[in-house]
């Protein structure tokens, strides 16, 4: 039997960062649970689909609420690599997310500098989960590119 921690799911969402590396986006990755169930996996595509809203968040959102068939996630989890951007936090604020986990802090573009209330009061967070794996990759990808 699998345990199902915020590892677990951390490491389910660094599958779809890598994913993402390979195809030349942003290394972040997104999946949303509920229970113990992934309903949702997505990673940046903004480079594919020539959409800057094209984050692996709200495409795990969209994904998810067409899977659940409601527009409020107020029983599930977000896990993602990386600290949500302002557009990503207000997008998890809509939708009721009980639980925002992210792994690395975005220090230039993360909601906690521009947006801190962004989320929806209940959200619970947990920030730093496997904080190392997840920085790596986008230091990584982004020192690949110069």
């Amino acid at each position: 039997m699998i345990p199902f921690t915020d590892d677990y799911f951390m490491r389910q969402a660094l599958a779809e960062a890598r994913l993402a590396a390979t195809e030349s986006e942003a290394p972040v990755g997104a999946v949303i649970v509920t229970g113990d169930r992934i309903i949702a996996r997505a990673h940046n595509q903004t480079e594919r689909l020539n959409d800057p809203t094209a984050h692996a968040e709200i495409l795990a959102i969209t994904a998810a609420t067409n899977t659940l068939g409601a527009k409020y996630l107020t029983d599930c989890r977000l896990y993602v690599t990386l600290e949500p951007c302002v557009m990503c936090a207000g997008a998890i604020g809509w939708a009721q997310l009980s639980s925002l986990i992210y792994g690395a802090s975005d220090e230039k573009r993360g909601y906690t500098i521009f947006a801190p209330q962004a989320l929806h009061p209940k959200t619970e967070v947990r920030k730093g989960i496997m904080n190392i794996e997840c920085a790596s990759e986008m230091k990584t990808f982004f020192q690949n590119k110069r």
